[in-house]
């Protein structure tokens, strides 16, 4: 929106202080946006100044010139859902809207809270509203649970869908969340992994899924070869898929079973760096990660979770010990840090270990 206003001209070694002025004067247009050019600054007045005004502003600024010209409009702050919902819920439950979501590509996914069950459809709208790329919400109906980790989802607005395109560090995935696991809340993880690989490296990604951390590396590094492995063949279809959308073919190797079956049979003692994304059950697999790794030792990523009958302590000491039972040792924790909140008091947390 452009819109034609008085305005107070200054060269733009005055611009400070005509801003300062202006307000103090009220009678600065907050509504519109203030416009520069290589010699001056040109701000809105919401009317003409007074003959005491005018006097004012010619003792402070007196190489200024009060003209007429063409403003763009501010943009509007986006409202917030409970803005949007002020009208539509109880003001008691107001509090309890949720205070994020995941938004995954064009989809959003939220928690809703029992109390707000009757008000899911006008939220998930509201959140259409709010979020202008987003074109789906969905409601969690269930934990992650099973094999393959997936969670039921309910529409509440937008398109009838739960496949998209998720952009992330300049790679691109397809995922359908009905099918696969995949977290936007883990997307500083993939950055931290993939920074830390090293050229001429071989890494297995113990469960890839979609590819989040394979396709990183294999796009930060010019000679590496990571072996991506899941149990879910829907993640692995979207894998392949998001090998050839980010053209790292010959790089991420897809490969369909059960991680401790394929270490044992194709990739034992291959790797530099082993990935272990699966907190519900990575300590059973600690021995397929020691034994994937070259004799010489490595470095796992290993995950978890923790809550208060399990601290981060705790999760360190199974894990040394697990590997201990392999007849390797950790050499050493390089890093250890809470990667998320899952529920009050219980989290993801990240183990990176050294190996021999």
């Amino acid at each position: 929106m452009r819109k034609e206003a008085i305005c107070l001209k200054v060269p733009k070694t005055q611009g400070e202080k005509a801003i300062v002025l202006s307000n103090k004067l009220s009678i600065l247009d907050k509504e519109l946006e203030i416009q520069r050019n290589k010699d001056f600054i040109y701000i809105p007045l919401n009317r003409k100044p007074t003959e005491k005004e005018a006097e004012s502003i010619k003792e402070t600024l007196p190489k200024h010139e009060i003209s007429v010209k063409n403003f763009t409009g501010k943009k509007k702050k986006k409202a917030t859902l409970e803005e949007i919902l002020e009208d539509t819920l109880p003001p008691h439950l107001l509090a309890s809207l949720p205070k994020s979501m995941d938004i995954v590509g064009k989809i959003a996914i939220i928690e809703i809270p029992p109390e707000l069950e009757k008000y899911k459809k006008n939220i998930g709208k509201a959140i259409l509203e709010v979020n202008k790329n987003v074109q789906t919400v969905l409601a969690k109906a269930s934990a992650v649970s099973g094999t393959y980790r997936l969670r039921k989802l309910t529409l509440i607005a937008g398109e009838p869908k739960t496949e998209t395109l998720h952009k992330e560090y300049g790679c691109k995935y397809y995922v359908d969340l009905a099918k696969v696991y995949f977290s936007p809340r883990l997307s500083y993880e993939h950055s931290r992994v993939a920074s830390q690989v090293e050229e001429r490296e071989t890494i297995i990604d113990m469960f890839t899924g979609v590819g989040p951390f394979a396709i990183l590396i294999a796009k930060t590094r010019k000679n590496v070869k990571v072996y991506a492995i899941d149990i879910n063949p829907h993640a692995i279809e979207f894998l392949e898929r998001n090998v050839r959308l980010n053209r790292v073919e010959n790089k991420v190797l897809p490969i369909l079973g059960d991680a401790k079956k394929v270490v044992e049979e194709q990739l034992h003692s291959v790797a530099e760096r082993v990935i272990m994304n699966l907190p519900e059950k990575a300590l059973e697999y600690v021995g397929a990660a020691c034994k994937a790794l070259k004799p010489t030792g490595g470095i796992i990523h290993f995950y978890s979770f923790i809550n208060a009958a399990q601290p981060i302590e705790k999760v360190k000491r199974n894990f040394i010990d697990e590997v201990a039972r392999s007849n390797r040792k950790v050499e050493k924790i390089l890093f250890s840090k809470l990667v998320r909140a899952t529920a009050p008091y219980e989290g993801q947390v990240v183990l990176d270990a050294k190996i021999r």
